[in-house]
């Protein structure tokens, strides 16, 4: 008996359901987080909608609160998410002749760092219906984790949504330490990017730079100054031929 091939569409929804899932609980995070910060349900649900970037929204969130100026928000933006502009670049490569230029501005949309992890893994080159399948889930989940989040930060006692509230504070950590902890450079790179943000928060004279402007300031300062003092070093290539 022959079985049925599953589409590409198909396939792409299934490998975005573990993403999917993970995105559920920090978007729940976020959710509680923006609205303890002051916005509305239906604000962070459509910020989580058009922007699809935990760091840029978490960022982005104390930036609105303060009526900080849209350069702020936007410089704030450019940075944080500029590795999404690499990942685009690479994953480009793979692509093939259904992903014309449109589909690929569509695509990019929700090219996160785990949506590009498991497209680059697949083999050969990655085609359009299964692009669409694999961004559809996590998009969803996104979206509903946020929405889901932000009504219950309205319904559970204050006590809670503070403690859910520096849940995705804990999400970065967990990002950073195993990779600080590995690799000396980058462990000195955080903590220059610390001490900088200690100092725009505590010293008086540096206390009137806005919110956005101090993540930039901090952000591409200690990445500078370590890629100066301590550039990574590239493997050496092996030539096949030698």
């Amino acid at each position: 008996m022959r079985v049925k091939k599953r589409s590409p569409f198909i396939t792409g929804i299934l490998d975005g359901l573990p993403i999917c899932l993970g995105y559920l609980s920090v978007s729940f995070a976020f959710g509680i987080f923006a609205v303890n910060s002051g916005l509305q349900v239906w604000q962070a649900v459509l910020l989580s909608m058009t922007n699809v970037t935990s760091a840029g929204q978490l960022a982005a969130v104390p930036i609105i609160a303060a009526g900080g100026s849209l350069i702020e928000l936007a410089s704030s933006q450019l940075v944080i998410n500029l590795r999404y502009a690499l990942m685009s670049v690479s994953l480009s490569q793979r692509l093939d002749g259904t992903v014309t230029v449109p589909h690929r501005l569509a695509i990019s949309f929700v090219n996160t760092d785990e949506v590009f992890a498991v497209a680059s893994s697949r083999p050969g080159t990655v085609g359009r219906r299964y692009l669409y399948g694999l961004i559809l889930t996590p998009f969803f989940g996104w979206s509903l984790g946020t929405l889901v989040g932000g009504i219950m930060g309205d319904l559970l006692p204050a006590v809670v949504t503070a403690a859910l509230g520096i849940a995705i504070y804990g999400m970065f950590i967990a990002i950073v330490i195993p990779k600080a902890r590995s690799e000396r450079p980058t462990a000195l790179c955080v903590l220059l990017a610390v001490v900088m943000s200690c100092l725009f928060h505590y010293l008086p004279a540096l206390q009137a730079v806005p919110q956005g402007f101090v993540i930039i300031l901090c952000a591409v300062t200690a990445s500078a100054v370590l890629a100066l003092v301590a550039p990574v070093e590239q493997p050496e290539e092996v030539d096949d031929h030698a």
